[in-house]
C-alpha cells in the first residue's frame, strides 16, 4: 500500500515534506524497515553449544592461571 500525500493549494514544499514524513512515521513503515534491517538470525544449536564449551574451557584456564599466580 503506497503512501500518498497530495499538495494542497498554497502549501509550500517544506510543509508538504513535513506532512509526508509525519504520515510515514504514523504508518510504521520506518519501524518495520529498521526491524528488518537490523534483524539477526538465530545462531544454530550446535554453534551455541560449541561456544558454551569454549567459554567454560577458557574460564577454567583463567582460574588455573589465577591459582598459579600467573594472572
Amino acid at each position: 500500500m503506497p503512501i500518498e500525500v497530495k499538495k494542497k493549494s498554497g502549501e509550500s514544499a517544506s510543509s508538504l515534506l513535513y506532512n509526508f514524513t509525519k504520515r510515514i512515521k504514523r504508518s510504521g513503515v520506518l519501524k518495520e524497515a529498521r526491524k528488518r534491517r537490523f534483524h539477526k538470525r538465530r545462531v544454530s544449536r550446535l554453534k551455541r553449544r560449541f561456544s558454551a564449551i569454549h567459554r567454560e574451557n577458557k574460564r577454567k584456564e583463567i582460574n588455573e592461571a589465577r591459582k598459579l599466580g600467573i594472572l
